[in-house]
């Protein structure tokens, strides 16, 4: 039998980042650097983009062919996610190239009601 999903219903807040990483290590039980930096990444996005102590909800689970999954659902449809190509000396905008580099696959679904952002990871 699968282990139910990690869901976590908080506030996109500075302080809730590294909560979510160890919430993702707690559930995982193990290190997985990679779906710590996807969750940060994600949770991170939502603050700059969408804005501080917006509602969120984040799910991880292992899929039936073990790999980890990750989702980031906020409030908002109309917030879209662009690929940044920063210069050396930005401060900002690897987000989604991080993601992108350590995730196996990831997406957008965008309904009326906001939007989830996903990945996919191998297992630990």
């Amino acid at each position: 039998m699968s282990r139910p999903a990690l869901v976590l219903e908080l506030l996109a807040l500075p302080k809730a980042v590294p909560e979510v990483r160890q919430a993702v290590r707690d559930y995982l039980g193990t290190p997985c650097p990679e779906a710590q930096l996807c969750a940060s990444e994600l949770l991170t996005n939502v603050i700059a983009h969408v804005g501080e102590a917006t509602p969120v909800t984040v799910r991880l689970f292992r899929t039936p062919d073990g790999r980890i999954r990750l989702e980031v659902t906020d409030p908002d449809p109309h917030a879209w996610l662009i690929a940044r190509r920063p210069d050396a000396d930005d401060e900002s905008g690897r987000g989604l190239l991080l993601l992108d580099a350590v995730a196996r696959r990831w997406g957008v679904w965008l309904t009326p009601a906001g939007k989830t952002v996903w990945c996919e990871l191998s297992g630990p």
